[in-house]
């Protein structure tokens, strides 16, 4: 099943979902020790594996981080080789003075917000695919 690749077609469709919670990016040596269906995602870089997980399962697992996130989910399928989706909510969310992660999963994109953020970047979004 192939997701869309037209840009203009992505962005009309995006669809943004504010998920419940607070969201923080860790990083650990030993990834062994952390329940994998806690996380929400992981990636393995040379200095330890990032994870994004709940704040609250961090904060019981008394894992250190420095930025809390909300968790919006663009609920088109998009297609993995799809070029300027990033670039264009990036773009979007800068003239709000948002700063956004963004994650490609198979299906969809996700975007981590600043948790004070999330309800402007979620008008921005929305905004920006009636355009």
């Amino acid at each position: 099943m192939a997701g869309e690749a037209n840009l203009q077609e992505l962005i009309k469709g995006i669809s943004p979902k504010l998920h419940d919670g607070e969201y923080v990016f860790c990083t650990v040596k030993n990834i062994d020790k952390i329940p994998r269906k806690d996380t929400i995602c992981e990636f393995k870089e040379q200095e330890g594996t990032t994870i994004v997980i709940e704040k609250n399962k961090a904060d019981s697992l008394q894992l250190e981080y420095e930025f809390i996130a909300s968790w919006i989910t663009l609920t088109i399928h998009s297609a993995l080789d799809a070029v300027g989706l990033t670039a264009a909510i990036a773009t979007e969310l800068t003239k709000h003075k948002i700063s956004c992660n963004v994650v490609a999963g198979y299906f969809h994109d996700h975007i981590f917000v600043d948790v004070k953020d999330a309800k402007l970047a979620i008008n921005c979004l929305i905004r920006m695919s009636k355009i």
